[in-house]
């Protein structure tokens, strides 16, 4: 046979095959236009990889039941660390949603979508996430991506301000509670019914992560219909995430585990032990207007009492409030810092919606060794909501948590309060007559004549420390007219240094110690601060440094040209010197009296670590407390004499 005649053969015989192929399996009829788009669940998050703590829910729905499921990520994600490369900023942005992308195609996610929204720093404190990412703007385009998708289903991020959360999660959080009752409302961005051709859209259940209430608990498979092990899908789906340090996690026990979410809003009644998103959907047509939420009752009209907390809890309870979810507050006490061995102003928190005024016999308990002023004395005002204060002072030694709790009684009636007081430390910054120099570590007898203050190996806010040797420290600090003067000696028996010279933004993945400067004193937020990251040794021997989630981030040369660092080996460990300007810190050369103090050492404990791993493994503080880095009003107060 010739060539040409072998070649039109073959493709005679595959065209045969190619028919008698659509003859048994015709194609698959693709929805279009709104019904291509609309999904049963939509998973809003702020970041890429916080998918982490829903991925054994999402993998259930997705692989398991085939439900379409996509997640609008508020950032992309850029201001995180890499563990695998030199890429920051935007760079690191596009790494981390080819990451993201990669690891939702293997939980079964169909989609992915972005606000855009900056991710510029950890901070705990909601508002400036909102005010930084110009909440209107990016509720808006979340509205629109609800009106697009059109989900039954939104499982978000508890909003609720616990140590150690986020204010972009918490952001994300409320802004999914708005967006669910925005979509559904023609008067919001009414451009995207008039002009973009979507229509307003009631979403059915809005679900909050988290273990706290009741919810709904989803128990994992353990196996899916194509015989895979779910863990297995979950563990290499979240591996994806290999800048973020995941790439090597291998299946664990949390995976396996019961995951918990909470029912916030619903368009069917609540139900106590839920096991199922879609537990009374689908829902027929109209949705009703006014939403369930569980425990939404009216306000009251009574006599209200309680502890002013935190400004991140204060603003959740408003937040709470205006979503008519009051119950989703009801788990706060109030947890303030007081300084040890000073007086203290805590605030009562008074409401009194009737006409009628009352003097109220107040009985108040604190702990043994705590004093309260004498003069305190509270009246209900008619038809007023007023602020009460209280000076309360905590042993000078010591930082054990406080109990106190208030009993008032009023016109026949006992009313009461608690409240949770966590004391900070306090010390005396002393002037020095002469300027300290940084690089003479021993014997120095200037820097020896300055108060040294430790940091026990007890004070423990992340991870767990063995003894003193694996990690303790102590310090000393003084000032004069231009600069703060910095010593920290660092206890730590195995001292790790396996980040690159251009990679010292993340500190916390390796040794190091952060310096945390507030001159606003007990700020809301970083955003105000002056927040040094130290690494004491990179992977070429030298100290590196770099701002971190603070007024101005980035590189020391950059962002404080003026400070001055040095670093050196000691028996036990290693010390580090910072010379500080006053100026870059924020901090008026006359005429500050007190500022925000706090100094954090970070451990690795793994010297055959990777360079770039987040090999981080304890972190204690002079001021502990979980999160603290990213809460100033947790630091310790230091007075400038």
């Amino acid at each position: 046979m010739k060539p040409f005649r072998r070649w039109s053969a073959w493709l005679s015989a595959m065209v045969g095959l190619l028919r008698l192929a659509a003859q048994t399996n015709p194609p698959v009829e693709l929805p279009e236009g709104a019904a291509f788009l609309k999904a049963d669940i939509l998973g809003i998050f702020a970041h890429p990889d916080d998918e982490t703590g829903a991925a054994t829910t999402l993998a259930t729905y997705a692989l398991q039941q085939g439900k379409s499921i996509a997640i609008v990520y508020c950032t992309r994600g850029e201001g995180g660390g890499n563990a695998v490369g030199t890429q920051s900023g935007t760079a690191l942005g596009i790494l981390r949603e080819a990451e993201l992308r990669s690891a939702l195609s293997r939980l079964g996610v169909r989609s992915a979508w972005f606000l855009d929204a900056e991710d510029f720093a950890y901070t705990e404190d909601l508002r400036i996430s909102l005010e930084r990412w110009d909440h209107l703007d990016r509720l808006q385009r979340l509205v629109r991506l609800v009106r697009a998708l059109r989900p039954e289903v939104i499982v978000t991020q508890d909003p609720a301000p616990r140590p150690g959360q986020h204010g972009n999660h918490q952001a994300a959080g409320v802004m999914a509670l708005e967006a669910f009752d925005a979509a559904a409302d023609p008067n919001r961005f009414p451009d995207q019914v008039t002009h973009e051709g979507l229509s307003p859209w009631r979403p059915r259940k809005l679900y909050w992560s988290g273990a706290r209430g009741t919810g709904t608990i989803v128990t994992p498979a353990a196996t899916l219909p194509d015989g895979r092990v779910l863990i297995d899908v979950v563990a290499s789906a979240l591996s994806a995430h290999r800048s973020q340090g995941f790439g090597r996690i291998s299946p664990a026990p949390w995976m396996r585990a019961p995951q918990s979410w909470i029912l916030v809003k619903s368009a069917v009644p609540f139900e106590a032990g839920e096991t199922n998103f879609f537990r009374g959907l689908p829902l027929a047509e109209p949705v009703p207007d006014r939403l369930l939420a569980d425990g939404d009752d009216p306000a009251s009209a009574d006599l209200q009492l309680r502890f002013r907390s935190r400004p991140a809890v204060e603003t959740y309870f408003q937040v709470c409030r205006e979503q008519r979810i009051q119950h989703a507050a009801e788990s706060f006490s109030a947890d303030l810092p007081v300084v040890a061995g000073e007086a203290s102003d805590v605030g009562l928190w008074v409401a009194n919606p009737s006409a009628n005024a009352g003097n109220a016999d107040v009985h108040l308990t604190v702990p043994p060794g705590w004093q309260v002023a004498s003069d305190f004395h509270m009246r209900f005002s008619p038809a007023r909501t007023n602020i009460h204060r209280i000076w309360i002072t905590p042993p000078r030694e010591g930082l054990q948590d406080g109990d106190v709790s208030l009993t008032a009684r009023v016109d026949g009636r006992e009313l009461h309060a608690a409240a949770r007081l966590h004391p900070v430390p306090h010390l005396r910054i002393p002037a020095v007559p002469a300027p300290l120099l940084a690089d003479a570590p021993e014997d120095d007898a200037a820097w020896l004549a300055v108060a040294s203050h430790e940091i026990p190996s007890t004070h423990v806010w992340e991870g767990t420390v063995r003894d003193s040797s694996d990690s303790s420290a102590s310090f000393r600090v003084a000032h004069d007219l231009e600069n703060l003067y910095f010593e920290v000696r660092v206890h730590d028996d195995q001292v790790v240094s396996n980040l690159a010279p251009q990679d010292i933004r993340a500190h916390w993945r390796t040794d190091s110690v952060e310096l945390c400067i507030d001159p606003a004193v007990a700020s809301p937020h970083t955003l105000r601060c002056f927040k040094l990251g130290i690494v004491p040794f990179d992977t070429a021997g030298h100290v590196g440094a770099a701002r971190d989630a603070d007024a101005r981030p980035g590189p020391v040369a950059e962002t404080s040209p003026g400070t001055r660092l040095f670093s050196w080996r000691t028996p036990e460990g290693y010390g580090i010197r910072a010379i500080i300007p006053k100026s870059e810190a924020g901090i008026a050369p006359e005429g500050q009296p007190r500022i925000g103090l706090n100094v954090l050492v970070y451990d690795a404990d793994q010297p055959g670590a990777r360079v770039g791993d987040n090999v981080g493994k304890s972190r204690i503080a002079w001021a502990p407390r979980s999160g603290v880095q990213g809460r100033p009003e947790d630091w310790g107060r230091a007075d400038l004499r």
